[in-house]
């Protein structure tokens, strides 16, 4: 599995190509990003980097809980708002307290993003699971309803896994296919083609796809 970085959604916007095309991108800023702990094969069953984001101002940092406060201060990292375990098959190329940057990712990489998607609260059967309704005519009396969810006499139970009404979004999402179209090192951005998951401001993981 690839390496790649934690990094929070800003938003979207567009750039346009040599050729003029406009391409929709979302802006990624991603890193920078400290190795704080190598999770091993032998000693943990799976390998793995952990990685921090957002360094925290020394009066926040102190607000940490005290192990994980030692848990920085062992590898001589700055305290991070975010820590995230990367899976990865090429940890021996990446050592404790090395930072990575957007340097990781060229333009043109392929990536997948990881995200939470946006919540979207209680919903319906029409808006969650695409129900086709009821006829809208005045005196149908049966619009946007559930209707029938089973057969009485036999099985006389509902199916588990039945698609009904109840909370949509919020979930762990991961978008394929995207492209990394331009880098800004200066300023830890990514531009990423397409969209990606969850709100502004909402944290994820950009991976090299393969």
């Amino acid at each position: 599995m690839a390496i790649g970085l934690v990094g929070k959604k800003v938003g979207m916007t567009q750039i346009f190509d040599e050729g003029g095309r406009a391409w929709p991108v979302t802006v990624v800023e991603a890193g920078p990003c400290p190795v704080v702990q190598k999770k091993t094969r032998e000693k943990d069953g799976y390998e793995a980097l952990q990685l921090g984001f957002e360094a925290l101002k020394e009066a926040r940092s102190k607000k940490l809980s005290r192990p994980l406060r030692g848990h920085f201060d062992k590898v001589k990292v700055p305290c991070t708002r975010h820590l995230q375990e990367i899976r990865t098959d090429r940890g021996e190329n990446y050592s404790v307290g090395q930072t990575l940057t957007v340097e990781v990712f060229q333009e043109g990489d392929a990536v997948e993003v990881t995200g939470i998607s946006k919540g979207k609260g209680f919903q319906g059967g029409v808006k969650r699971w695409g129900y086709k309704g009821g006829p809208q005519t005045h005196g149908s009396m049966f619009h946007r309803a559930p209707g029938s969810i089973g057969a009485s006499s036999f099985p006389s139970r509902v199916f588990k896994g039945h698609h009904m009404p109840g909370h949509m979004g919020a979930e762990r999402v991961t978008v394929k296919g995207l492209k990394v179209l331009k880098i800004f090192p200066k300023h830890n951005l990514l531009l990423v083609t397409g969209a990606v998951p969850g709100a502004n401001g909402g944290i994820m993981i950009i991976r090299k796809s393969g």
